[in-house]
């Protein structure tokens, strides 16, 4: 009698071994979220670089502090300097305290054999991203150039050059790779769906040989389904949140780079995902099964 139920059981409509589907789709959800926090981590140091390409403002010598004040307002103004809360975008640094630093980093007091600071007061001013091009950062030095009390413009141009040129690379590579990914992993999870399904198909026969239709066949297995995709999106975003979090302690300045609102709107596409891709994998699946004949059966 016992055997019976246990059989029973095992044959009820909608059931089929979830252990492994709900493993499977997991662990596939956590390597999709895990590329997804790297693409999110990669944009916030992105973001952080741009924030922080400079050009060095040489004054010219013996300006009073007013004419200082009126060059530090007029770069202020432009447009082309960077506007971000939080973010100190024109920093006064006089000739002294670049002397001292220069000092400080050398050993070497060459105030002492010239007899005098040659050095001069500089602002150093943040540019604005979209700025960034070789053309327009060269209008922004003539610019800057034309205001009054205004010695000399220096910024590296090759450095603009060269982190444009691996910002580009890097988002084309890993834009591939993220859609290669996506598709992969949607076909593992269809995969893993079709066979747990497999073994429901005589089931399935039955069902429809004593006059049930498609819907009512196919009703608890996309709910099942949708139950599943729940579960592991959670556990993935589980494991995603506590590898987040060791890794914050571990790696200094890692909890920076983490957008609060883009961890959400993460952890809730692996829901989105895998509900989507379960319910529809588990409905081609059983359209297949139930438009297949007996012979294909077996």
């Amino acid at each position: 009698m016992s055997k019976e139920k246990k059989y029973r059981k095992k044959k009820k409509l909608g059931h089929y071994p979830f252990i492994s589907v709900i493993f499977s789709m997991t662990l596939a959800l956590f390597i999709l979220g895990l590329f997804a926090l790297l693409i999110t981590t990669t944009s916030s140091l992105t973001k952080i670089i741009k924030q922080n390409v400079e050009m060095q403002v040489y004054l010219k010598s013996n300006l009073s502090e007013p004419q200082q004040l009126r060059v530090s307002k007029s770069l202020a103004s432009k447009e082309y300097i960077l506007n971000e809360d939080k973010i100190e975008a024109i920093r006064f640094i006089s000739k002294k305290e670049a002397a001292e630093k220069f000092i400080e980093e050398t050993g070497e007091d060459f105030m002492q054999f010239l007899g005098d600071n040659p050095l001069k007061d500089a602002f150093i001013v943040k540019i604005a991203p979209e700025f960034h091009s070789s053309d327009k950062m060269s209008e922004v030095q003539k610019s800057i150039e034309n205001i009054n009390g205004v010695f000399e413009v220096i910024y590296t141009n090759n450095m603009v050059q060269s982190i444009n040129e691996n910002i580009t690379k890097i988002s084309i590579v890993l834009l591939s790779i993220s859609v290669l990914l996506f598709i992969v992993i949607g076909i593992l999870i269809n995969n893993t769906i079709k066979l747990a399904l497999f073994s429901q198909r005589f089931l399935i026969r039955s069902m429809q040989l004593v006059g049930a239709t498609r819907g009512f066949i196919r009703k608890p297995f996309i709910y099942r389904s949708i139950l599943h995709g729940l579960v592991s999106a959670l556990i993935a975003a589980s494991l995603l949140f506590g590898l987040l979090t060791y890794g914050s302690q571990k790696l200094e300045g890692l909890a920076e780079l983490q957008n609060q609102q883009m961890l959400l709107i993460i952890f809730a596409g692996l829901v989105v995902t895998s509900i989507s891709i379960a319910s529809f994998s588990t409905y081609r699946a059983m359209q297949k099964y139930m438009a297949m004949s007996l012979d294909e059966l077996y």
